[in-house]
């Protein structure tokens, strides 16, 4: 596991690096708080004892996505390059079908490191926080934390909802229900009909992996899953996250519909290791 010492240098080059070129890094912390044994993290310190440059891999059953930066007076003098190379030659070894490498939209940094490493850009996804609106209450849609005995049921929502094949799904389950305190499912006239995860961090509450079976889409279903998970986050004192890929037109109404507005954009990139 990370200490945390290593967690509270991550976050202060977060700080700097996010500061100095006006973005927001996703560094998909729940999974830095988690890491176990596998190098899926990569650190250069100066001299001086200073982390100046981070990778983090990020795994979702045979996809990996890979996210850094560098301190902003020490970039271009190969340091990311050298822990990049060090992180593909293990994502290569470890047989990850697909790559993508993650950037905030309008860092130039970043940009420079992607068009040198021929990645290709592949889509994007707008992070999106709630405003403030009125809700109306809901009273028939019941949210209950998981059990175990809804773990194929979750496998079957992310195979129908978001495409993934049966064996990246079952991965992606097994690592969020090895602490499932953050996820939900959605029932409705008892049936179990979507599922969805909201992560809380530092007075904030990311909602993640929520999806509704398709039979059940189209009925106001989503929309009254989201007004009630933001009045109780919000009433619980966060302010309420989320992220959807910009070309998801369905979601991205959804989600407006309800409040929340786009706050910050995130690039992702196709990569070919060589």
């Amino acid at each position: 596991m990370l200490t945390t010492q290593q967690l509270q240098e991550i976050e202060q080059l977060q700080k700097e690096c996010e500061i100095h070129d006006h973005v927001q890094l996703k560094l998909n912390w729940d999974m830095l708080r988690e890491r176990k044994t596998e190098p899926f993290d990569y650190f250069h310190y100066n001299e001086n004892g200073e982390l100046i440059a981070f990778l983090g891999l990020y795994a979702f059953g045979s996809t990996v996505e890979v996210c850094g930066m560098v301190k902003p007076s020490e970039r271009r003098k190969g340091h990311f390059g050298r822990l990049f190379h060090l992180a593909m030659e293990y994502v290569k070894s470890n047989g990850y079908k697909k790559i993508l490498l993650n950037a905030p939209a309008g860092s130039d940094a970043a940009v420079f490191f992607l068009n040198k490493q021929g990645a290709e850009y592949a889509f994007s996804e707008h992070q999106m926080e709630w405003r403030h609106t009125p809700l109306e209450d809901t009273d028939d849609i019941l949210l209950r934390q998981a059990t175990e005995e809804d773990f194929e049921m979750s496998v079957h929502l992310s195979v129908t909802a978001f495409g993934l094949d049966e064996d990246d799904a079952r991965a992606m389950e097994n690592h969020h229900f090895a602490d499932h305190a953050d996820m939900l499912m959605i029932d409705v006239n008892e049936e179990t009909v979507g599922k969805l995860r909201v992560s809380r961090e530092e007075g904030q509450a990311w909602i993640y992996g929520f999806s509704i079976l398709p039979e059940y889409q189209g009925r106001g279903i989503g929309r009254k899953v989201l007004r009630q998970v933001v009045k109780e986050q919000s009433s619980a004192g966060y302010t309420v996250h989320l992220e959807v890929e910009t070309k998801n037109d369905h979601a991205l109404r959804l989600y407006e519909s309800v409040g929340f507005e786009a706050v910050h954009v995130q690039n992702y990139y196709k990569y070919e290791c060589k």
